[in-house]
């Protein structure tokens, strides 16, 4: 099962004050807006994204269709038979994608520990 690209997305206090910090890693901004409070930093292959204010906890996330770099990719698996994949390996999903739809949709589930994970395809 191909899960995507993948990057970790981080709640964080002050966007500025994060985007300033990874900056120092080596980071540098890919995509979002800061004044929404969210963008997605990169260095190298490494992705992550800031948050402020959107969620409470920091997620694993993976996107179906999608290369490191957000470029599409040609042959991917969709997030529903994922979600079907999941389901029958006896994972409890906390979102679900509608199973009778196409195109973009997302599921959550949470690891054992508690650590929440997105699946989100955005094609």
């Amino acid at each position: 099962m191909e899960l995507g690209a993948f990057s970790i997305s981080l709640a964080v206090a002050d966007i500025r004050v994060s985007k300033a910090f990874y900056e120092k890693l080596g980071f540098s901004e890919f995509g979002g807006d800061i004044e929404q409070n969210w963008l997605i930093m990169k260095n190298g292959e490494h992705v992550i994204g800031l948050f402020q204010g959107m969620f409470d906890k920091n997620i694993l996330t993976f996107n179906p269709g999608w290369d490191q770099d957000a470029s599409e990719r040609a042959d991917f698996t969709d997030i529903r038979e994922i979600q079907r994949r999941l389901k029958a390996s006896g994972i409890d999903l906390i979102e679900e994608a509608d199973e009778s739809g196409s195109g973009p949709a997302s599921l959550t589930i949470v690891d054992p520990d508690g650590n929440p994970i997105l699946i989100d395809q955005h094609r």
